[in-house]
């Protein structure tokens, strides 16, 4: 029976494990700021990234889709893996061994993640084993023929799976895998007479995920008398979406990312020749049309946000390559990066170019690409016939869109005029066609997002924020009242006796909406509040411990941050406490533990701790070393400031109303008045 992880062991994975390693596997990060990173958010399509990550804290959080969390959440969103799977997973990657309570071990469930991969890599290993027997030859003959040999096999995994209708599932039982859990892994297939190999007499590619775990394969028929279809791929299971999944991108990734190219060819054998012949960003789907799946894979790993970025389609130059191209176009747009068409003169695909005229023919290919655009422009204008009138008006209203369909306003004008060479047309007559094109587009546009908004409204019950109680721009709105401790200052100006109503958060909450921190009031008090806290969860040994102890003593405006406070005054607290209660008068670990976001959403109630988190990843100004250490310091010091001028102005005010027969009173006030302008003139450096 499967046993639960040790706690410590959990904490220690988790502590040696960079979550930005983990991360970046599947989302290209860029620098954003003193620690911290961002990339295109994994979990929802965007244009600009939002998606933050926060190495030394080990968190993430996305401020476009309301996800955050740390590497496990990260890996089980991502993955669809259990905690425990995740946990394994992590700690196999290190070398880690776990420990597990009450004598279990390992979960071996049929049928979880971690079998079908644990098995699908057990399959691999026996089709390379089998490429080496007597009965690959023609299999070895097929991929001698391509110009592949034995080194490039290794390379990409290729091997064999021989005529058999069982020798696999035998294989993989013995190894103590159940006909259950080969079912679900698509290794057999199931039929009358019971379980059979799926591939049989092929060679097979294995297909991996972007991290580099095979999830699947690709296998190409070579026997005349196999009945099957010419390629045979894994059918979908729990860890193979073929929409999701593009062959080669665990090899070219890193390539991806740092050149910001890809090159998108038809078939496994194009991809092995592209990277023997030096383009090693070359990647393909795995038998099925580019879709807008692998738009959003690719995207990510492109670090796809700035526009500079390259996409290079190869196609045949047959009639079903340019149906290809034009269903890339279809999607063209869904890219921030430009996109290109590479086509052989004579039509030939990546291999076989490389098998006619070598290596440097299949660089020049991509080298000499030509902008998507200009290709489908070409390609529309073949349909008809430009020698006669009508021809040319067809033509000119089937390529107008298209020309208006250019995303860069720099690039159009030129296009426009490149079509009207083409057609032999006034360029006033070609110009107008292509405004009218993309009014109309704008127009068709507009009527589907009103639709899309009319049927949101009424999923909704036509709420808008104002009626579903979230605060407004200065945070006080019905329902606005937030969880407040005595003293706490309300939106109103008034100190608060008690928690107050619903939340932010439950604002947020009743709205289908996650809560973000970006939803906060942008009043400066509040902004001082939000920073000091942020600087507190990730700068904590820098703020120091006094200072840090004075700073969640401060009363707050914002009732959201004011429960963050809590949390961390609550961690401060039974640090003094445990440190007090060391063995023998010795201070126990705790009071050496600084304050940790682990510790702090541990505090709060849970709709709170995705604030914590938020907080935690939000980049701080570009600053580092005694800068970065003055800014910390700076921004608690002036929250401190602020409440120091509040107990100011409160015994002023003391002072007034105070009898100066009651020398006594009136003497301690003043001392006190003493007391706190000597503390702001600390805080000041003065």
């Amino acid at each position: 029976m499967a046993g639960r992880i040790r706690q410590s062991d959990v904490e220690e994975v988790k502590a040696r494990t960079n979550i930005a390693d983990i991360v970046g596997e599947h989302v290209s990060l860029k620098s954003a700021g003193v620690g911290s990173m961002k990339g295109l958010c994994p979990f929802h399509d965007e244009r600009s990234p939002s998606f933050h990550v926060r190495p030394q804290l080990g968190y993430y959080h996305c401020f476009g889709c309301g996800e955050s969390g740390d590497v496990y959440t990260f890996l089980q969103r991502m993955d669809h893996v259990t905690f425990t799977e995740a946990v394994e997973r992590l700690a196999g990657r290190i070398g880690y061994e776990l420990h597990y309570e009450e004598g279990g071990g390992p979960a071996e469930g049929a049928g979880n993640r971690a079998r079908l991969l644990a098995a699908n890599r057990a399959a691999e290993e026996y089709f390379l084993e089998q490429l080496g027997t007597p009965e690959a030859e023609v299999g070895r003959r097929f991929l001698g023929e391509r110009g592949f040999d034995a080194e490039a096999a290794r390379h990409f995994g290729v091997g064999f799976a021989p005529k058999s209708w069982e020798s696999l599932t035998r294989h993989l039982r013995g190894k103590g895998f159940t006909t259950e859990e080969l079912t679900a892994s698509g290794l057999v297939s199931q039929g009358d007479r019971g379980v059979y190999d799926r591939f049989r007499g092929r060679l097979i590619w294995p297909i991996r995920d972007v991290t580099g775990q095979t999830v699947g394969f690709g296998a190409r028929k070579l026997l005349e008398d196999d009945p099957g279809p010419k390629y045979l791929n894994t059918p979908e299971t729990a860890v193979y979406h073929k929409a999701q999944v593009l062959y080669g991108l665990d090899l070219a990734k890193r390539e991806i990312s740092k050149t910001h190219r890809v090159v998108v060819v038809e078939g496994y054998t194009d991809v092995m020749a592209c990277h023997l012949a030096g383009v090693t960003t070359a990647i393909a789907t795995c038998g099925t049309a580019f879709g807008v799946e692998h738009i959003k894979v690719l995207r990510r790993v492109l670090g796809d946000d700035s526009g500079v970025g390259e996409v290079v389609f190869t196609f045949d130059g047959d009639a079903a390559g340019q149906k290809a191209a034009m269903r890339a176009f279809a999607e063209e747009r869904r890219f921030a990066a430009q996109t290109f068409v590479a086509v052989a003169p004579d039509g030939l695909d990546p291999c076989d170019l490389r098998l006619a005229r070598g290596d440097g023919a299949v660089r020049s290919l991509v080298e000499t690409k030509t902008p998507m655009f200009e290709f489908v422009i070409r390609t529309t204008l073949a349909r008809f016939d430009l020698e006669t009138v009508e021809g040319r008006v067809a033509a000119l209203r089937a390529a107008a869109p298209v020309v208006a369909d250019i995303r860069d306003p720099a690039l159009r004008p030129g296009y426009t005029r490149e079509l009207a060479r083409m057609l032999g047309m006034e360029l006033d007559e070609v110009g107008r066609a292509v405004r009218a094109a993309g009014t109309r587009a704008r127009d068709g546009e507009h009527g589907r997002d009103g639709e899309r908004d009319r049927r949101r409204d009424r999923a909704h019950g036509d709420r808008r924020p104002e009626q579903a109680g979230r605060p407004g721009p200065g945070g006080a709105g019905p329902g606005a009242g937030s969880p407040a401790r005595p003293g706490d200052v309300g939106p109103d100006g008034h100190v608060a006796s008690g928690a107050g109503g619903a939340s932010e958060v439950g604002a947020a909450a009743a709205s289908d909406r996650p809560f973000s921190i970006t939803m906060l009031p942008n009043d400066p008090a509040t902004r001082l509040e939000r920073d000091a806290l942020q600087v507190m969860l990730q700068y904590p040994d820098l703020v120091g411990h006094d200072l840090l102890r004075h700073g969640v003593d401060c009363r707050f405006g914002n009732g959201t941050l004011a429960v963050v406070r809590d949390g961390i005054a609550s961690v401060l607290a039974a640090a003094s406490v445990g440190s007090t209660q060391g063995d023998g008068g010795r201070p126990s670990a705790v009071a050496t533990q600084p304050v940790t976001v682990d510790r702090v959403v541990a505090e709060v109630p849970p709709p709170f701790a995705s604030i914590v988190q938020q907080l935690a990843v939000l980049p701080v100004p570009q600053r580092d070393g005694t800068e970065l250490t003055a800014y910390v310091r700076g921004v608690v010091g002036a929250l401190v400031d602020r409440e120091l001028l509040r107990q100011k102005q409160e015994l002023l005010g003391r002072l007034q109303r105070t009898d100066r027969a009651d020398t006594a009173t009136y003497a301690m006030i003043q001392r006190a008045l003493v007391d706190i302008e000597r503390e702001r003139r600390a805080l000041r450096g003065d």
